[in-house]
């Protein structure tokens, strides 16, 4: 479930785009943040990349990748000291050379790009993906439940269909 099929792949006319862009977000992450963020920062590129037409085909690189990492950080409250790793827009800014206005402008459009969420478990961390409420949501015969209520077989067909990350009654034994 969290790694989607391809999740990195990139046509061949987006690659050098696409290299510019992971080049700044896996420093960033490498000096700031973890391999995690690494990882999802390289996904999100490559989905942007794949977007047609693509938003990152303009503008520079290091706006796209401070955005990338921003979003990401916004569905998993980086700006909150109590979810390490910990780091505010300002530092971010900072790290990537970039104003905070750049930020959010970039943000706004990689959000709408990918439809990307508060909460999104798609994107999401995976110290956070059992906390997070909309991992384990889905619609079972036309109403929204929590799979974790659900009798076990439900939670077997979730599970291999890719829609949660764990069956939850395994996780706690």
């Amino acid at each position: 479930m969290r790694t989607p099929y391809r999740a990195n792949a990139v046509p061949r006319p987006m690659l050098r785009v696409y290299e510019a862009i992971v080049g700044l977000t896996d420093s960033v992450c490498d000096q700031h943040l973890d391999s995690e963020y690494k990882a999802l920062s390289r996904a999100m590129a490559a989905a942007l990349c794949r977007k047609r037409p693509s938003p990152v085909r303009s503008g520079q690189p290091r706006s796209w990748a401070c955005g990338v990492v921003y979003v990401l950080g916004r569905v998993n409250f980086l700006d909150d000291p109590s979810f390490p790793p910990h780091m505010k827009t300002t530092e971010l800014a900072a790290a990537f050379g970039v104003s905070e206005a750049t930020i959010h402008a970039k943000a706004r459009l990689i959000e709408n790009a990918l439809g990307v969420s508060m909460f999104d478990p798609q994107w999401t961390v995976s110290r956070l993906i059992e906390r997070n409420p909309l991992t384990w949501m889905a619609e079972v015969g036309g109403i929204i439940v929590d799979l974790r209520t659900m009798p076990r077989y439900i939670q077997e067909q979730a599970f291999v269909a890719g829609l949660i990350p764990f069956i939850p009654a395994d996780r706690k034994a």
